[in-house]
């Protein structure tokens, strides 16, 4: 009789209790992981109907080495002209983008040191993480620093399928909350490694009750090598057809600057941005900046040629001198920089 009586009470306490145990895990984990979590503050330009205008973005990040890599998502950082990164504690500190690629929305950046309050995160082998996997995700959602959602993992996409103009991502789907602010923060196992770095929504408002994407660790691992950080320096446009026709391009196709990074590699050398905004048909295009025709010869007439770009400059050793051909007020004229 005591033995039911024992079995009825524990059966009827399990899903009060089972739940108190879980909430006990969340906050053992959020404390556990929260102090390589990080929040991004961008300072960029751009270039509006009214000229060039000044602009904040506000993101989060996740340290991921004890030497100072933390890593974001790419709309957060590329084509900046400062770049603040902030502790759990509040502590600032400058940082510089070291790697990135925007067709699968991951950044890579260095501090100029790692306040002590910071712990790098362990990262996961996203291979094995499952649908239905339970996942925790901490960030800046509208700027409110280390706001912690738990969710679920409800599908895993291959690259090229869910958004076109990030064909190198491979996507996980999630329940998680994600608001304006948590891009570039980390998703956690409940073993407190990162599995994930959060992308964006799809939604009809723009808020959190639509879809969250996040980009898969090995994505980020496989791409975030130290390449392509010239080209992350940049915004602009690649003029082929009738548009490098109206632009009077000396070439096939050229690459129309609109920003460059203020002390990037761009910046240094003297390429120049867009000052103003023209519609062409139903098309907004800025307009007053370089058009790049070639870099060390190759000339910039696809994205695969911009790829060969990227691996060339990646390749060379730091320091080393190339040229660009630029259309500059009708002029084709070369300027040099060095490798970083």
């Amino acid at each position: 009789m005591r033995k039911f009586f024992a079995a009825t009470l524990a059966a009827t306490l399990l899903p009060v209790l089972a739940p108190v145990a879980q909430a006990q895990n969340l906050d053992d984990l959020f404390r556990k992981v929260n102090p390589s979590v990080v929040v991004i503050r961008a300072k960029g330009r751009d270039v509006g109907p009214g000229g060039i205008t000044r602009f904040n973005e506000t993101g989060s990040g996740v340290l991921v080495s004890a030497g100072g890599r933390v890593m974001t998502a790419a709309h957060v950082v590329n084509a900046m002209d400062e770049i603040t990164v902030e502790s759990l504690g509040g502590e600032a500190v400058r940082a510089k983008l070291v790697s990135s690629d925007a067709d699968a929305d991951i950044s890579l950046l260095q501090l100029e040191r790692v306040p002590a309050s910071m712990r790098a995160a362990k990262m996961a082998d996203s291979n094995t993480v499952r649908v239905g996997d339970q996942v925790m995700v901490i960030g800046a959602p509208y700027g409110l620093a280390h706001s912690m959602s738990a969710g679920w993992i409800s599908a895993r996409w291959p690259p090229n399928t869910i958004f076109l103009d990030m064909p190198l991502a491979e996507f996980f789907q999630t329940t998680a909350t994600i608001n304006t602010g948590n891009s570039g923060g980390p998703m956690f196992n409940m073993a407190g490694e990162v599995i994930a770095i959060v992308s964006q929504n799809i939604s009809k408002s723009g808020g959190s009750e639509g879809l969250g994407f996040v980009v898969t660790m090995n994505t980020t691992q496989k791409l975030l090598v130290e390449r392509k950080v010239f080209w992350s320096a940049l915004q602009g446009v690649t003029l082929t057809g009738e548009l490098a026709a109206i632009f009077n391009i000396p070439a096939p196709a050229g690459f129309l600057v609109k920003t460059v990074a203020q002390n990037s590699v761009a910046w240094d050398m003297g390429l120049q941005g867009g000052d103003r905004i023209v519609t062409l048909g139903a098309r907004e295009i800025a307009v007053g900046g370089d058009i790049i025709l070639s870099v060390d010869g190759i000339a910039v007439v696809s994205e695969g040629n911009i790829e060969k770009i990227r691996s060339r400059l990646a390749a060379a050793q730091r320091g080393t001198p190339f040229k660009m051909s630029v259309l500059r007020a009708g002029k084709v004229i070369e300027l040099t920089g060095t490798t970083q």
